[in-house]
This record gives C-alpha cells, structure tokens and sequence, in this order.
C-alpha cells in the first residue's frame, strides 16, 4: 500500500512539473527558420509575445508631408535656383544662391495668366511656392532688387504642371500657410478634433477655437495700411502664443491647423465688400464639394463663414448675413 502510495505522489509530482513546463512556455514561442542546412544548431529565435502589442498612446501618423528640394528637376544659375521636382503635389523651392541685402521677388504666374508675387529670403534657404492656378504651363521668375521699386531677372523658368490631384497645393505647407510636424498650431489641431468625426466636425471645432481664442489685433492692422510690415507673412505659432491678430493671421492659422489634419483648405485674398481681406475655403469629401468663404453652421445647415469677421463681430446676426452672401467676397489670390 505504502509502494502505491509512493508511486501516485511521483506520478502527480510529474504532472505538476509538466503544467508548469508548458504555462511557462506560452509566454514565450520558439520559431526555426526553414531549411535544415541554411543556419548553425543556434538558429532558434525565441520571441516575447507582448512585445507585438501596439502601445494605445502612440500618436497617429501625420496627415501631410514636408516640402523638399530633392534637385530632381531643377533650373539655376550662380545667381538662383528653382527646384521643381514636385511640381505634381502643387508646389516649387526657390532660394538665392548667396547672401544679400537687396530685396528679392518671385513671380508666378499660371495658365489662368492671374500673377502671383512673393517674396524670397536674403540668404541662402529654400522658401515654398504653390501652385494654385492648377494643371498647365507656369511662368516662374526670380527678381533681385536694383535700386527703390527696380528689380533686374536672376533667373526664370517655365514648366508645365500636371498635379497628383487637384487638391495638392491645398495640403501642404508653402510660404504663406508655413508649418511643420513640430508646430504647436498643428498638435493644437490633433487635440481639437481628438473626439471629432468627419471633415465637417473637425473643421467646425478649428473654427470655433480661432473665432474665440484670436482677438484682432486693430493697432498692428493700421500699421500694415501705413506701410510699417511690408512683405510680412504670419508666423502661425507666433500668432497662437500671442492670442491675436490681423485677417492674414486668422486666416493662415485656421488653414495649417485644417491642412494637418488633411482637409484641403484653400487661404484666399481678395474683397469683401470694398475691403481687401483674406478668408478660407474648405473642400468637403463628404458632399464631394468646396465650401466656399468657408464655413458657418446655423443649427440646420453650414454656410459661408470668414473667421476674422466672425470674431471680430461676435458672430452677430448682421455680420453672419453678410458672411453667407457669396456675392460680398470676390477672390483674387489662392494659397
């Protein structure tokens, strides 16, 4: 009895020592590679399972990518170059060969023959250019200046576009709508729409924080129409630290935050009423449309909407009927 005792605690023994063999083996697989002679007798690689585990805070992909000047297709001289390998997503790199203290221009102009006018850095960095007037022949030229309002040509270039698709300039960052992966605008973009679904929640929830966070900014404003800022472009976080600004401030802020989240939004410069201004549009996916001078919803349905002037107004009944007559805007330039 005592022999059978003995044998049936060994055997139980045994069993306990094989359950923990094989719970201790699921934490970890082995896997051979194929094929007898390929590898030496250490081959066996062993792999924790947890460390497949996709980590639930990691931040989602970027929605739009950096320009560059690859030199694919370019046209230069010791004066300039104009880097065009992008062309097809909408936009070109220019920059001045040397240092100077001269002004320098860029001139663009399309096959709808409307001329764009930009400036361009005193050094040597790249700046980005869009093209906005869509697929055909486009007229680039670099100007440095000679004396007072006098430029000579440093170097010109004509090229024929064919965009990847008709939204492309819209996307990206160019030298008006200027932002990167590492912009406070645009990680204010991804907490804004963090809870959104569809195009039209997420930009409703740019636009509500642009229109109640910006105040305008009236004193830099009389300094841009005496003259003080010439050339002055936006400096879209400069603008979302400092909590103001004028139209062209509003307007480029609202369109890198929409753009990051890939939503094309167009800046757009030109009149409401008689005043010169600027405002967006954003193409929606879901009705396959652009909605134009951008978006205002009124409880049934999205409008026309400016996001200076709703601010600035304290979205009033009369400003908003101005915003949703189309006929009040009349476009010039597109960004």
């Amino acid at each position: 009895m005592k022999k059978e005792m003995r044998f049936l605690a060994l055997a139980l023994v045994a069993m306990m020592m094989l359950v923990m063999i094989a719970a201790c083996t699921k934490e970890t697989t082995a896997i051979h590679a194929p094929g007898e002679d390929e590898f030496d007798d250490n081959d066996f690689v062993y792999m924790d399972l947890a460390s497949e585990m996709i980590p639930l805070t990691e931040a989602p992909p970027l929605a739009f990518s950096a320009p560059t000047a690859p030199g694919t297709l370019t046209k230069s001289n010791n004066k300039a170059i104009i880097d065009y390998s992008n062309s097809k997503d909408g936009y070109i790199m220019v920059k001045f060969m040397s240092n100077t203290n001269k002004q320098l221009r860029v001139l663009i102009t399309g096959p709808s023959n409307v001329q764009y006018q930009y400036t361009l850095k005193q050094d040597t960095s790249y700046e980005v250019y869009p093209l906005s007037d869509g697929n055909g022949k486009y007229t680039i030229g670099v100007y440095e200046q000679t004396e007072g309002n006098r430029y000579s040509t440093a170097l010109s270039a004509t090229i024929d576009v064919a965009l990847t698709d008709e939204f492309a300039p819209f996307l990206r960052p160019n030298q008006y709508v200027n932002f990167t992966a590492e912009s406070n605008a645009v990680a204010k973009a991804a907490e804004l729409v963090e809870d959104s679904t569809g195009t039209m929640e997420k930009v409703a929830a740019i636009y509500d924080f642009v229109v109640a966070y910006l105040s305008y900014d009236r004193i830099f404003a009389r300094e841009v129409t005496q003259g003080k800022h010439n050339g002055y472009l936006p400096d879209i976080d400069q603008v979302l630290a400092n909590r103001k600004g004028i139209c062209f401030d509003y307007a480029a802020l609202m369109t890198a935050m929409v753009r990051s989240q890939g939503i094309p939004c167009r800046l757009v410069v030109g009149y409401a009423g008689k005043d010169y201004h600027a405002w967006i549009d954003v193409y929606n996916e879901e009705t396959g449309e652009w909605v134009n001078t951008a978006i205002y919803f009124d409880g049934k349905e999205w409008n026309r909407m400016d996001p200076t002037f709703a601010s600035t107004s304290n979205q009033s009944n009369a400003i908003m009927q101005f915003i949703g007559d189309g006929a009040n805007y009349s476009a010039r330039f597109l960004y």
